[in-house]
Order: structure tokens, then sequence, then C-alpha cells
């Protein structure tokens, strides 16, 4: 099979018809040769996208509820074909199975979820006096028009449609540029675009690198960019959009507070603590990397830790184990880099610290779940984020305590408290300067809230309402219901 990009309606190899490798990362095997996008290709996608909202304007056009039972049939024919999106998440990126369909399954809702808000009107109609008389003004929410969607490969298939979905119920006309590390189901999930029929140059998929998003960020065709990756990334992103000072969105990355204090339920906070670092083997932006824990509770809770650690299982994602292999051999060899650099900084590794090989998993890209104690906040493994499942261990004495250390960060995408006190639970989140919080858990995420950070983990929201409304433009129209002359020069 030929994987290839999509653009103005049309599957193609590209100007050069070159390709490049994707592995398999549970064992290092080829998994498939993607054509690679170049810098003509993105402008001709810009180009496409340009006349399909500006010229053609079939989907911008479109009535709010036929594009919306569009993206319901994107939605019915994702979940008709769940087990080969979820299959091909695991080959392509090497979480485990069940990871996966969570995925799938949350793509569909999100698809759904979209599908019905663009149906219900959005803006306001108000009556008002002033000086130059009665007036009828009101707002309406449009399109912002040609979007460029950046994604990363930690949730290939999840965080494309967390921008498209949006994007396209809106009535915007789209470049999406994924990960080329991970982009197999993305480019299955275009063929579904295809299928149902989705205007030619309203959906372009583009497959590279910062050559094709520099070109993206630095279009003064493109209206506006949304981009999720690195915060190094990101920067590279605002300044090249400052050329048409072009929306941008950026979910960038953290590195994230989990608050635990001696009242907290033991078993609980333990296991939430290994979801927050370990899911998706810890490549998630909003990984809860930093254990903050209460002094007199630090003995029982770390020791708790390491031992439901160690039942921890580790191998083929297909077989459903607790966690899979890291993305690629790159991310691999950052990840174990800096468990190196934990243990010359002095931070105690009480568990993990090396890549895992036992059976066949020494033909993939494995690391072992990793806890560092006694950390101090000067330390790189604490200030840094590693992306991988790697955790540190700080002691805090009183709450202010606690609050200082939590924010002691550039980042402030999440963070969470856990703790009986309710009173205490509401007063700490409150102060914690991150934009996605828990008490008592840690990761869940939902379609219907809002996702993104603060500080330097980002601009704007994804999900919710709100996300909808960064890919809209609000627009005020002000009528005057008394037409002639107002009187306001005198002569």
């Amino acid at each position: 099979m030929e994987w290839m990009m999509y653009i103005d309606g049309k599957w193609t190899k590209g100007e050069r018809s070159v390709t490049f490798e994707t592995k398999n990362p549970a064992d290092g095997s080829h998994l498939a040769d993607v054509y690679e996008s170049s810098v003509k290709d993105t402008i001709d996608a810009i180009k496409a996208a340009k006349y399909s909202f500006y010229k053609d304007r079939s989907w911008r056009d479109m009535d709010s509820q036929t594009r919306g039972d569009i993206l319901l049939k994107i939605a019915d024919k994702l979940e008709e074909r769940k087990d080969e999106f979820a299959r091909l998440e695991v080959l392509d990126n090497g979480k485990p199975l069940r990871e996966a369909q969570c995925d799938i399954d949350d793509a569909v809702h999100n698809f759904r979820y979209y599908a019905s808000l663009i149906k219900v009107p959005h803006g306001g109609v108000y009556e008002v006096n002033e000086g130059f008389g009665k007036m009828h003004s009101y707002t309406i929410h449009e399109p912002t028009g040609v979007c460029a969607l950046i994604t990363p490969w930690n949730y290939p298939l999840l965080m494309g449609v967390w921008k498209l979905a949006p994007a396209l119920a809106a009535g915007n006309s789209v470049i999406y540029k994924p990960s080329p590390y991970c982009v197999l189901s993305s480019i299955k999930l275009f063929e579904i675009f295809e299928e149902v029929g989705i205007p030619k140059g309203a959906c372009n998929l583009l497959i590279g690198g910062a050559e094709v998003g520099n070109v993206l960020s630095g279009s003064t065709d493109v209206d506006m960019i949304t981009f999720t990756g690195s915060t190094k990334v990101g920067q590279a992103v605002m300044r090249n959009s400052a050329v048409n000072v072009k929306k941008v969105g950026l979910e960038l990355g953290g590195k994230s507070p989990n608050v635990i204090f001696a009242d907290a339920d033991l078993e609980g906070a333990v296991e939430w603590a290994m979801i927050g670092i370990f899911l998706n083997q810890g490549q998630i932006c909003s990984a809860g990397s930093r254990i903050l824990v209460e002094e007199s509770f630090h003995d029982k809770f770390v020791k708790r830790l390491i031992e439901r650690a160690s039942h921890i299982t580790i191998g083929n994602p297909m077989d459903n184990p607790d966690m899979g292999p890291i993305v690629n051999e790159i991310q691999m060899n950052r990840v174990l880099d800096y468990i190196e650099i934990g243990k010359d900084e002095g931070a105690k590794c009480v568990f993990g610290g090396h890549r895992y090989i036992v059976g066949d998993c020494a033909k993939g890209y494995f690391v072992k779940p990793t806890i560092f104690d006694y950390c101090t906040s000067d330390m790189r493994i604490v200030k840094e984020e590693i992306f991988g499942p790697v955790v540190t261990i700080q002691t805090f004495k009183t709450e202010s305590e606690a609050i200082e250390m939590a924010n002691d960060t550039p980042y402030g995408l999440a963070g969470a408290v856990f703790t009986s006190d309710g009173s205490r639970a509401l007063r700490v989140i409150k102060e914690i300067r991150a934009g996605i919080t828990w008490i008592n858990c840690y990761n869940p995420c939902f379609n219907e809230a809002p996702w993104g950070g603060y500080k330097m983990s980002g601009i704007g929201r994804e999900l919710g309402v709100k996300g909808l409304e960064e890919y809209q433009e609000i627009k005020q129209i002000n009528i005057n219901l008394n037409p002639g002359p107002v009187g306001w020069y005198q002569n």
C-alpha cells in the first residue's frame, strides 16, 4: 500500500515522490513507506484551501445543519472501523491496545460533540440607546478562514480530531500536518473525509516536518495556525506567524505538579500518580511528572509506589500490557539520557532507570518505568520536560511550601491535589497556576471541558465551546433603527 498526502481533493505522491520509512516501535521492524511533502506541495495545499474558502465557498457557505450531519457521518464511519484504527495506532505509536481503543472512542465522540454544537446558534442580540440614537446590535460567529493544524505523535489520531472537528464544524478550510513519526491513522481518516464528500480543497493533508511547518506558519495566505508540541517549536510558530498577525493557538509543554498531602487516601493517590506518569509511557504533555508529597507521608507513599510500579507489565502493545514502547529510538534515547542526567545530579533512582530488554522487548524501544526520589528543584530532571515514564519526588512540610513548589516552573499546563480535606483541596487547586487541574485524580479529559495551559504551556483552548470559538471570528453588526440625520453637527 502507498501512503500518500491529500491535496485539493486528490491523493498524491507529491512533487518529489520521495518516501520515508516508519517503524514499529515494539520491534523496530519496517512498518510503512510514506510520501513526504515538499515546500511546493505545502504551497499547493495552501492555495487549494484558500480557493476553497474564498472562491468556491461550498464548505464555508454550507448551512450548519448539513455540515454537522457530515461530521456525524465521519463519526459513524470511524466507529465502524474502530478496530482497524486502533490497530494502526498500536503499530505506529506503540501504545497498548486498550489505550488506542479509548482514543478512537474519544475521537468518535469529539466529532459528534462538535456536529451537535455547530447546530446551536451562537451570538447575542442587544438593543441600546446612546448618543447617536437607538441602535440594534448583534454578534455572529464566522469561520476564521484558512487554518493550518499541526499535531504531535503521542496521540496521533485524537490530537488531530481535537483540531479537525471544531475547525471543520465552524466552516473553515484546513491544511492538516500530523507528526511524520505517526501519520498512518491520519491518512486513513482522510479516506473517510473523501468518502463522506467533504468538498475538494476544504481539507488537505500534508506529511512532513519542520520545513512544512515553517511554510505554514510563515504564509500570509494562512489565517490561523494551531500547534500542539514542544514549547521551543511553539515559539518558532509564534514568531513566524507575526508576518500577517494570524490567529495562533498553542498547546505546549508541561512539567506538572502532583501535590499529595498526608491525609490523602494512600491507595488512591498511588494509583492515580501512576496513571499520571505511566499512561501512554509518560508521553503526555500534561503528565504528572513532579510528585510533591508531604514529608510525614513520604516513606509510606514511596514504598507503596515502588511496590505497585514493580507489577507494571511491559511488552508488545498488541497484547495489552500496562506499558508499551517509546514511540521511536530517538525519543527512547532522549529519555535514557535524562535518566543518566538525574543519576549524575544526585537524585536517587529507587525504581527502574534503564532500558527494558527482556525477551522480545530487546528488539524495541522500551524503557522501564522510573522513579527518582530525594530530588531538588534545581535538578534538570525536575525542571525540564522528559516526555517519558520518569517521575521525580520532592517533599514539603506546609501547604504554602507545597504551593510555592508547585508553581516553581515556567510551565502551567496541569496539576493535581490529593487530600481528604475538601477546603484545602479547593484552596490549593485555586493557587496552582495551571489550566487543567484535578482533585483526587489525574488525567481524565472530557470533550465538553476546555483544555489548555498558562504561562509557557501555550495560549488558547481546545475542546468544549471554547475549542469551537478558537476557529471562529466574532463579528459585531450595528443597525440604526432611526435612519436619517441625528443632528450631531450643528451646521
